[in-house]
């Protein structure tokens, strides 16, 4: 949309005393007072609000399940289209950080590190950052972003605004130690020998839950997640298989199609209704000619394909139905069902509990088993989405704060 446009469409807003849409934010977005302040052309105090509220209020105007929502909750959708608030904050945040120039903090002589750089990593540093804390980011792989650079494809979210907020970090003194893996060479414990006041963990989920069935590890079935991270080096073929019902799933069925299969299918055990995934995802993919094959659970993968056998709902139970199990033929096959967490830190660390999924157990502050350490995100949560785990870090960060105000 052009500005003349966002206009119109922001003064389409009922300005709601008990704004549903807010309530149905899972960060509390100021929706109506944003609109109202772009209405009036005050973009820089708009944009300041947006991210002291949310340091990834950019993305999340992209990522965001805004169905279930804003816009899934906007009182003008009930009998027209909702406003498009998205499109609004977009153009607010990506204005605002592309412009801004933060003040230089008081330092403190705290140091605090951060093990990940997604979400919720970019979230705290940010925030802790502007408080004048010392800050080092320890990422894994050569660019900061974690899920954002390589678990959603490039034409949804553009890596320019991923390298803008690493400028960003970077004008705030925060130090970044790329292709570092902490839990091997580097542990927990070693962070704290080294006189890191405190320790966060926000790793994200980046081991690949497996289906555990027949043929699994042939040459021609790949995890999800680690397809993500780049599609360009992978040959699927022409005939493509997606496993899966989340935006993971819908986000790997874009991108096979989008580096050139001619047919990509998804196939899903339940029924739509059942997906996981946004319906503007769904609808995403059918709009780019993805299949959809449904009530169809994997039984065994196979050289020229999968077999599948049809599944139905009985009494809110899915059950096989016998008989029918039938091949259905691809190239390559995506398995796309979920992600658990990577064992790297924990196997290395003292005193972190986790609990039967593999995630770290944390109070509702933030606060790991063990002293100093704090965590949020996908690690403690298992997968949800971008804003919740920025709506979660924010505790967090006032709890660490508070931690190292009280430390000698």
């Amino acid at each position: 949309m052009n500005n003349d446009r966002l206009i119109n469409e922001a003064k389409r807003c009922f300005q709601c005393k008990n704004p549903r849409c807010v309530n149905s934010c899972p960060i509390n977005t100021p929706i109506p007072q944003i609109i109202k302040l772009f209405e009036e052309n005050k973009i820089e105090e708009a944009g300041e609000i947006l991210f002291n509220n949310n340091p990834l209020s950019v993305i999340c105007s992209i990522v965001c399940p805004h169905e279930k929502q804003c816009i899934g909750n906007c009182i003008r959708g009930i009998k027209d289209e909702p406003v498009d608030f998205p499109k609004i904050e977009f153009f607010i945040s990506d204005l605002y950080l592309k412009n801004i120039k933060f003040d230089n903090p008081n330092k403190l002589n705290k140091k605090v590190a951060i093990v990940g750089s997604g979400p919720s990593g970019i979230t705290l540093a940010f925030i802790l950052a502007q408080k004048g804390y010392d800050i080092t980011i320890f990422e894994e792989k050569s660019s900061i972003g974690g899920v954002l650079r390589y678990g959603i494809p490039s034409f949804r979210l553009s890596r320019d605004i991923l390298d803008i907020i690493e400028e960003k970090l970077i004008s705030l003194d925060v130090k970044i130690r790329y292709n570092t893996l902490i839990g091997p060479v580097i542990s927990i414990d070693k962070l704290l020998e080294d006189n890191y006041d405190a320790v966060f963990i926000g790793t994200g989920l980046w081991s690949p839950k497996p289906l555990n069935i027949k043929g699994e590890t042939k040459g021609n079935v790949y995890y999800a997640i680690d397809y993500l991270k780049s599609p360009r080096s992978y040959n699927l073929g022409e005939k493509v298989i997606v496993i899966g019902a989340g935006n993971v799933a819908m986000d790997t069925a874009r991108t096979a199609k989008y580096y050139g299969a001619k047919e990509v299918t998804v196939v899903y055990r339940r029924g739509f209704e059942d997906m996981t995934a946004t319906q503007t995802e769904i609808n995403h993919c059918i709009d780019e000619g993805v299949k959809f094959e449904l009530f169809k659970s994997p039984v065994e993968i196979l050289d020229e394909g999968v077999v599948f056998i049809d599944t139905k709902k009985l009494d809110n139970n899915l059950v096989n139905i016998e008989g029918t199990n039938k091949l259905i033929k691809a190239d390559s096959i995506l398995i796309a069902v979920s992600q658990i967490p990577k064992n790297d830190i924990l196997s290395n660390a003292k005193d972190l509990e986790v609990d039967k999924h593999g995630l770290l157990i944390t109070d509702e502050l933030g606060n790991t088993t063990k002293k100093g350490v704090f965590a949020s995100g996908d690690i403690v949560t298992g997968p949800k989405t971008v804003v919740l785990a920025v709506a979660n870090t924010k505790i967090v960060a006032n709890t660490i704060d508070d931690y190292l105000k009280n430390i000698l």
